[in-house]
């Protein structure tokens, strides 16, 4: 063969003849346990109607929805998440090769447009659809539930912060310099708009229309570029112009930072946090959003997306959305300190389910510095008959009063407020008093606190609940399963960075991990002979 026939665009001309082995069929060739024929099988068993919904129509030589589906799964099942990866994969690995069944591979864009316009629509009933066929075959519980969460990083450029603090600073600056505008223009061109010195934006509007009317009724033209003088009146429509259009964009600002302190400009849906994983050791804030995973059995039956840089407010939204979707209900909510609060104790209870959450004071209350603090009401006795707690020195505290406190949800509670009969000449004032006063000296001072009876009664049978052996026993599987979810999928599956922008996106991602996190499981269940098994029992030691 001439040697430069080799540089042909079709490198079958130049193939040379040689035997084909056996066998032609891919299926031979994968192993009979291999998880590719799991994923296969199991969502074959899957109610895909939500999917195929998402479709205007579907072409005879074009991809199945199932197969999208069945190809994106194992494909994060084993660590692929790039699009571009995922079309490779289909034409060189043999397991993609099976799921697509002889179908040519898709273009990158074709799963790029499945992940975003026809997965994430309907990602969390495919995931409860996943979670209820769990719970048929008997491989989740249905009565125990671990709930945790952490931060992922949005696939957002870190330096392109928005804080609503800088902004409403800003925004009260300018409001300034266009009430000094308003009134430097009533002087210049006898304009009368403000009435009681009190500028609002109708005046700064009326003010831009009258200068409109005068520039038309003067017959002036503006001028632009170097060497030509602007008048007066130019320069003051144009700086109007200027504190107008910052004026709108700081309002637009504040309203897409809505309850959060900050946001990235290029993926708006994203809140700046404090991430574990901070490269440079100064504590850096990303942009990031807060998952929460709910654990069934090792299996992540439920999980949400949020903005919320802490727990606690993640809870109710996470039960609201589970129970819509889920068939089954879970009677015992199992969480870390994170999420106590006397919301979401009293949500649980009206939903007629048990908080096995650790209170926030758990591991401080078991140090001797805890239990040496006279000034806690928790060192103090009381007396429910009367109302009244008895400090170190024997002295009573009555009830003053009762206030109400609205938490940023609009939840309110009821705070009641307790006074000492008597905080003179106290021997222990130093130790019980505690917190600096400039104003009043600590002679004059009094003991004072207020606190929750709703919430002290909650934590107090909370407490009693997770100190019991049921109670040892599911925080620890808490621990195992609720934070082992997250070590798999970051350590494991080293995922770190979400690929996509938006909090819909990201929505679909996670369930699209969960699911494959899922799958992996449920293989490595049956290969171990596992099945059926729901909870790590507590070692017993000799």
């Amino acid at each position: 063969m001439p040697i430069k026939k080799i540089l042909r665009k079709n490198y079958t001309l130049n193939q040379k003849v040689y035997q084909l082995k056996l066998p032609f069929d891919i299926d031979c060739i994968i192993p009979s346990n291999a998880s590719v024929r799991l994923l296969s099988q199991f969502v074959e068993e899957m109610d895909l109607t939500e999917l195929y919904s998402t479709y205007f129509r579907i072409r005879e030589n074009q991809v199945s929805p199932m197969k999208m589906l069945k190809i994106m799964l194992y494909a994060y099942m084993n660590g692929i998440y790039s699009s571009r990866d995922i079309e490779l994969a289909c034409r060189r690995d043999i397991n993609f090769m099976f799921l697509l069944e002889g179908a040519s591979a898709p273009d990158h864009s074709t799963f790029a447009r499945f992940r975003s316009l026809h997965f994430a629509p309907c990602s969390e009933k495919i995931l409860a659809e996943m979670t209820n066929f769990l719970y048929k075959i008997g491989e989740v519980s249905g009565n125990n539930i671990f709930i945790d969460g952490t931060k992922i990083e949005a696939c957002a450029n870190k330096y392109t912060f928005v804080w609503k603090k800088a902004v409403t600073k800003n925004m009260a600056k300018l409001l300034i310099k266009l009430a000094d505008l308003v009134k430097e223009s009533e002087e210049l061109y006898g304009i009368k708009l403000i009435y009681k010195d009190k500028v609002e934006i109708k005046h700064v509007k009326k003010l831009r229309k009258k200068l409109y009317e005068l520039k038309r009724s003067e017959g002036i033209e503006f001028v632009h570029g170097c060497g030509k003088r602007k008048t007066t009146l130019q320069k003051s429509i144009e700086k109007l112009e200027e504190y107008l259009s910052k004026f709108k964009e700081y309002n637009q600002k504040v309203y897409t930072c809505g309850d959060r302190n900050s946001y990235s400009k290029t993926d708006t849906d994203a809140t700046f946090m404090r991430m574990k994983e901070d490269a440079m050791k100064n504590g850096q804030l990303k942009p990031a959003y807060n998952v929460q995973h709910g654990v069934d059995s090792e299996y992540i039956t439920w999980l949400t997306v949020g903005p919320q840089p802490t727990d606690t407010t993640t809870l109710i939204p996470f039960l609201k959305t589970m129970e819509e979707h889920l068939n089954f209900k879970y009677l015992k909510i199992v969480a870390d300190a994170g999420y106590e609060s006397e919301e979401n104790y009293s949500f649980i209870e009206d939903n007629n389910q048990i908080a096995f959450i650790k209170p926030a004071n758990y591991e401080l209350s078991k140090t001797r510095k805890y239990k040496n603090d006279i000034g806690k009401i928790e060192n103090m006795d009381y007396n429910p008959e009367n109302d009244i707690f008895i400090c170190q020195n024997g002295k009573k505290l009555k009830m003053e009063g009762v206030k109400l406190r609205k938490s940023k949800t609009g939840y309110e509670s009821e705070k009641t407020i307790y006074t000492c009969e008597d905080c003179s000449d106290c021997k222990y004032k130093s130790k019980c008093i505690k917190g600096n006063n400039c104003k009043t000296p600590l002679e004059e001072r009094t003991k004072k606190f207020e606190t929750s009876k709703k919430f002290n009664r909650q934590r107090k049978e909370d407490l009693e609940r997770i100190i019991s052996d049921e109670g040892c026993l599911l925080r620890m599987n808490r621990s195992i399963q609720a934070e082992g979810s997250f070590a798999q999928v970051k350590q494991d599956m080293n995922f770190r960075r979400f690929m996509c922008r938006g909090q819909r996106n990201v929505l679909a991602e996670s369930t699209l991990l969960a699911m494959a996190h899922n799958i992996n499981k449920i293989h490595r269940k049956i290969q171990a002979g596992r099945t059926g098994q729901h909870l790590f029992e507590i070692k017993k030691t000799a």
